[in-house]
């Protein structure tokens, strides 16, 4: 499958307007570059709202590939659901960030093990296999120990020096934490995984000590599969990993190598986003002192916090890639085979034909349908798990540190605006 580049001037799905308007918005390019910029810590690059304005489905360049941006909510819900349009992230055609494409390579040009960039029936074979693990009671069976478990790093934090840096003090740990606990990581060892897990991520460390700090945390994770595998009194019922050992792979449905993957999903995905939505959240309340001491005063404010928060944030707006198998059309717009999509969530999510004033935070607004943790097939497996850490953790903040404040101006603060998950490399907070 071949697509028509837009760079060619006799495709007729670009008009004289549009053409236009994309030199106009990419610097005299025939396609917008992606990704952008956002314009402030907290909004969307500007060109979104345009091109919401003038043209929802627009040309561009993503990661190398014809693609096209969808920008509008009633068209990234379509996209997000649509059947001709793939996540398979070993396809030729497939739009590779330059982590996602290292990956590929580091995994001989195979899936690296992520259920996220599959089609059916593979997708649904496998995430079936974790679902029971995030129902919403078994989740919110789990709200005491996280409220514990918040409080406890809120103590440490107050008992310390300041000014204190809320990402590493108290956002990174309850996500990684609470992933040990589902893990089956033993107590002992949740220093050691905290450890590795952040060199996965931070921006200053030089290449070899990332390599070999993964290196060490692949390494444990295939030691826990071991173990469970070793164990004959296995109890399926102790951590996740158990589960799968006895259900799926002690009946040949899933080999060591696929839970080891399946584990990896887990710590990076509960990891990574819920330690930088936890933070950035914090950090837009603390922006908004008038909802921020509504929420230290009111705990019902909490879930609805939450979501308005998602939406108006929106840290994971890259990892909807998809690429046309077949021709199809979104909001009007002709998608030939083996053209990229990228559905922007950032954009759907403050797109003023679905909110008003969308790009003010109101944890009051009360809605739940934004694209924060995605939507369709692959919509986040953990949201509610998520949700539970994320209003535990907004409410106990807003309660306990009223007078929590930056201890730097804002454009102080070091934002992940090269990161696959937008979020803070670092929070220096005082009260």
């Amino acid at each position: 499958m071949t697509g028509t580049t837009v760079q060619d001037h006799g495709d007729d799905r670009i008009d004289d307007r549009t053409r236009e308007l994309i030199k106009h918005l990419s610097g005299n390019n025939d396609r917008l570059p992606f990704p952008m910029q956002r314009s402030t810590p907290f909004d969307p690059p500007p060109e979104y709202a345009e091109l919401r304005s003038k043209c929802p489905v627009a040309p561009a360049t993503l990661y190398g590939k014809n693609a096209w941006l969808i920008t509008k909510y009633d068209d990234v819900r379509e996209a997000l659901q649509n059947e001709a349009l793939s996540a398979d992230i070993t396809h030729p055609h497939f739009p590779l960030t330059p982590g996602m494409k290292a990956g590929v390579e580091a995994a001989g040009g195979g899936n690296i093990g992520s259920f996220l960039k599959m089609d059916p029936p593979e997708h649904d074979d496998l995430r079936r296999m974790l679902t029971r693990d995030f129902m919403v009671k078994r989740v919110e069976a789990m709200r005491p120990r996280i409220q514990k478990l918040v409080d406890d790093l809120i103590d440490e934090m107050l008992a310390g020096p300041k000014p204190a840096d809320l990402f590493e003090a108290l956002a990174s740990p309850m996500p990684n934490t609470v992933i040990c606990w589902l893990l089956g990581v033993p107590q002992s060892d949740h220093a050691f995984f905290e450890d590795r897990t952040r060199y996965a991520f931070k921006r200053d460390v030089p290449d070899d000590v990332r390599m070999e700090k993964t290196v060490e945390l692949n390494g444990y994770v295939f030691g826990l599969v071991n173990q469970r595998i070793d164990d004959p009194d296995l109890d399926p019922e102790a951590d996740i990993i158990s589960r799968l050992v006895h259900d799926q792979l002690r009946s040949g449905r899933l080999n060591r190598n696929e839970v080891h993957a399946m584990a990896m999903l887990m710590l990076v995905a509960g990891h990574e986003t819920t330690g930088n939505q936890a933070a950035l959240g914090t950090l837009a309340l603390i922006q908004h002192p008038e909802q921020f001491k509504a929420l230290g005063q009111d705990p019902g404010l909490a879930p609805g916090a939450v979501e308005e928060l998602m939406r108006y944030l929106t840290i994971n707006d890259d990892p909807n890639y998809r690429f046309a198998k077949e021709d199809t059309v979104i909001g009007g717009r002709q998608i030939k085979a083996g053209e990229g999509v990228q559905p922007l969530t950032f954009s759907a999510n403050r797109d003023e034909s679905h909110y008003d004033n969308p790009d003010v935070l109101d944890i009051r607004r009360g809605v739940r349908d934004h694209f924060g943790f995605g939507y369709g097939i692959h919509q986040c497996l953990g949201q509610p798990l998520a949700r539970v850490e994320l209003q535990v953790f907004y409410e106990t903040v807003a309660r306990r540190i009223p007078t929590l404040r930056l201890a730097v101006p804002l454009e102080e603060v070091s934002f992940k605006t090269d990161a696959d998950i937008y979020g803070v490399w670092s929070l220096p907070v005082t009260w």
